[in-house]
């Protein structure tokens, strides 16, 4: 049976917006996408639920909606009591991109506690939660009890296992660009954004050490590089030169173009829950160099993580490692850009549609 899913996203850019509307356009369920500009993040969370809810009003006394799919960037319970005169009855299934209780803060920065109760609160109101990992799940539910305990009393420890029976591990879905020629020195490739969780700096100030020592290599530094560590990395990247062939944010025809051509990509992220750019980058052929943590080790199949993943402290010496020996280290990982099509849309989708084919289903256990 098709369903009409309301599917929510108050931060509509970046992989957000890669979700949203990579399940709209793939699915076999109609999926009305209800978004914000992806902009001031915390007040979303805070505010978005107001603007919001009359869209939600409205389309659902046009044609109603079988399931309600929310981004995490939310206040669900306002969000719920704005739009009880419609969608009492609608199961909720809540998407988990980030929380905001593990999500690396700036150096110095405390924790928000209003966001965190945000989140846990969300997750107890939510008949699903569908998460983009196994690692951040197992991450988030770590996390949860200390949280909790820190209350003076009534601390909802007795709801952390219905929690954690209703979460459902839902990797985004990607478009992987395609493999092309590639040409010599080799291209070395960082295409996450330019914020302090995915550390870029520390990628470039290691090639500027090989090019230092005479290493041959070409470099593309491409991603968001709007606010976050733009003015670190900026200085940093004029300092290599004609080795530089592409920086900063590309529209997707030129970013697909630098993906599909790069030899070697690399990732020095201090947070990664998925990782949509790597995923992209892994299966257009690009070689790995990528750190044994996070959800890295669950993203690439355990046969190839000796050749891909490296310890923490290793970044300089396992790039040269891997322009050295590109050839054997292209061998090594051979297959691993057909294991990156389990992640595609195409593949993906329909375990979006069976999950909430099921949830939507008369009589599903949601009741908590």
């Amino acid at each position: 049976m098709t369903l009409t899913v309301d599917l929510v996203e108050p931060f509509y850019g970046g992989s957000h917006q890669a979700w949203a509307d990579g399940w709209a356009s793939h699915s076999d369920h109609e999926v009305r996408c209800h978004t914000m500009p992806a902009s001031g993040w915390r007040w979303r969370m805070r505010g978005a639920s107001s603007t919001l809810a009359p869209m939600l009003v409205e389309a659902h006394e046009h044609h109603p909606a079988d399931l309600l799919v929310v981004s995490d960037m939310i206040d669900l319970g306002d969000l719920l009591a704005r739009t009880r005169t419609t969608h009492i009855e609608t199961p909720v299934a809540l998407y988990l991109h980030e929380n905001q209780l593990t999500y690396p803060r700036q150096p110095g920065e405390d924790l928000d506690a209003g966001l965190a109760w945000i989140t846990w609160r969300n997750l107890t109101l939510a008949d699903e939660i569908w998460i983009n990992s196994a690692f951040h799940r197992d991450e988030l539910l770590a996390a949860l009890p200390p949280f909790l305990e820190a209350v003076p009393d009534h601390n909802h420890l007795d709801l952390l296992e219905g929690v954690a029976q209703r979460i459902r591990v839902l990797p985004v879905g990607v478009e992987i660009p395609e493999s092309l020629p590639r040409t010599e020195p080799p291209l070395i490739l960082s295409n996450q954004r330019w914020h302090h969780d995915k550390d870029v700096a520390s990628v470039v100030r290691a090639l500027l050490r090989l090019a230092a020592d005479g290493v041959p290599f070409r470099a593309a530094v491409v991603g968001d590089h709007r606010g976050g560590n733009a003015d670190e990395i900026d200085p940093l990247l004029d300092r290599l030169g004609d080795r530089l062939v592409a920086r900063g944010h590309q529209d997707r025809a030129a970013y697909e173009m630098v993906v599909g051509q790069a030899d070697i990509v690399v990732s020095a992220a201090r947070n990664e829950f998925f990782g949509i750019a790597v995923v992209e980058a892994l299966g257009a052929g690009a070689v790995p160099v990528l750190p044994n943590a996070l959800a890295y080790p669950e993203v690439v199949p355990v046969q190839f993580h000796a050749s891909a993943l490296y310890e923490r402290g290793e970044l300089r010496p396992a790039i040269e490692r891997a322009i050295s020996d590109l050839s054997l280290r292209r061998a090594a990982v051979a297959g691993l850009d057909r294991a990156m099509d389990r992640f595609r849309w195409a593949n993906v989708a329909p375990a979006y549609d069976r999950a909430a084919s099921a949830l939507a289903a008369p009589g599903h256990p949601g009741e908590h």
